[in-house]
């Protein structure tokens, strides 16, 4: 059964830093690319950023460019949102995803796989 776990969420004081992962099972990951989305109370789910499949291109939304990084590893199946200097309007369920094609979609309807969700919260 092909499913996504999300893992690594908590709460963080603002300015520290969390590294969510994204285990695949039930399929491969190698062919795929994969995104992270956040859904904060009361707001739409919004894309936070996407990898293609070989990982050599990655995009990220304006409000999180220089402060997060997506990684994957084929190897492991995972993939990785590392979060740095986190500010309390991050504050949002995490989720990831994957897409059928091998490079980064345009619109949300045309991701495939959604994991369950991993909630962080920026907070002191």
């Amino acid at each position: 059964q092909l499913q996504l776990v999300e893992s690594g969420g908590g709460l963080v004081q603002p300015g520290g830093s969390l590294r969510l992962s994204c285990a695949a099972s039930g399929f491969t990951l190698d062919y795929y690319a994969i995104g992270w989305f956040r859904q904060a109370p009361g707001k739409e789910r919004e894309g936070v950023s996407c990898i293609n499949n070989s990982g050599h291109y990655t995009n990220y939304a304006d409000s999180v460019k220089g402060r997060f990084t997506i990684s994957r590893d084929n190897a492991k199946n995972t993939a990785y949102l590392q979060m740095n200097s986190l500010k309390p309007e991050d504050t949002a369920v995490y989720y990831c995803a994957v897409t059928l094609y091998s490079y980064c979609p345009a619109y949300t309807s045309q991701w495939d796989y959604w994991g369950q969700g991993t909630q962080v919260t920026v907070s002191s």
